[in-house]
């Protein structure tokens, strides 16, 4: 056995620990103490097999999204099952958890290069870059590695790869489904808009409602099209076109 225990990227899991811990403490007095963090449907999480389980999210902001999950999934691993407000259970981190990031995000600043340190898989978007929107072919070692996390544990990745709402999903998400064949959870959020801003750094409003739902694990054969699995998961995560709202429908139109 090694003396310094690695993960699947080589990173080292006792700074991986400590910083999640830090980073579980920031998020529970931000989340918990300043705002009302609710959890709900973690008893589909309860069971999971501990690899090749994807996580698909709506997104609203860069990073306190993904804060919130961390507590959530550490919670669920130390038995409490239906709230985050205990932060002991912070103290026994879940390290098997990694998230899709854009890599233009996390290498953005010296918090994010940190943040990324805890469990991001860094891809470069085929879409957007820099505020201009390109086309670029999709990099093979990205999609290597998140096949490479699903091997290893829990992923979490956000189809519409923005914090835009309603913005359209990717179709890559139903090709790595179609491929992997995973459990996937579909999680539905709210309220980190109106709390936080953008990043998710400052914060807008205390005292927000805020709630991260886990819904019921979806389960493809791989018999599905992508566009068909990517349909599904927008629905699920209360993103897809009969979502929008009506006067936001009218809007785009105009």
């Amino acid at each position: 056995m090694p003396l310094i225990r690695k993960d699947a990227f080589g990173k080292i899991v006792l700074i991986k620990r400590l910083l999640i811990v830090a980073l579980g403490m920031v998020g529970y007095y931000r989340l918990v103490i300043r705002n009302n963090a609710h959890i709900i449907g973690m008893q589909n999480i309860k069971g999971l097999p501990k690899t090749n389980v994807l996580f698909v999210s709506n997104h609203q902001t860069y990073f306190m999204d993904v804060v919130l999950m961390y507590m959530a999934f550490c919670a669920n691993k130390n038995g409490f099952s239906k709230t985050v407000k205990n932060p002991f259970y912070l103290l026994n981190p879940l390290t098997n958890f990694n998230y899709v990031a854009a890599k233009e995000t996390m290498d953005s600043s010296i918090l994010s290069k940190l943040l990324a340190y805890t469990g991001a898989v860094t891809i470069k978007r085929t879409w957007r870059e820099k505020g201009k929107e390109i086309n670029r072919t999709v990099d093979l070692k990205d999609l290597s590695n998140i096949f490479k996390a699903l091997e290893h544990g829990w992923v979490v990745t956000f189809p519409q790869g923005t914090t835009t709402p309603y913005a359209k999903g990717r179709k890559g998400i139903g090709h790595i489904v179609k491929q992997n064949k995973p459990i996937v959870v579909p999680i539905q959020i709210d309220g980190f808009r109106k709390a936080f801003n953008k990043s998710g750094i400052k914060l807008k409003k205390r005292g927000t409602d805020i709630s991260l739902e886990f819904k019921k694990p979806l389960h493809f054969t791989g018999e599905e099209s992508p566009q068909e699995i990517l349909d599904t998961i927008m629905k699920e995560i209360g993103q897809s076109e009969q979502d929008i709202p009506t006067v936001l429908k009218e809007k785009i139109r105009t």
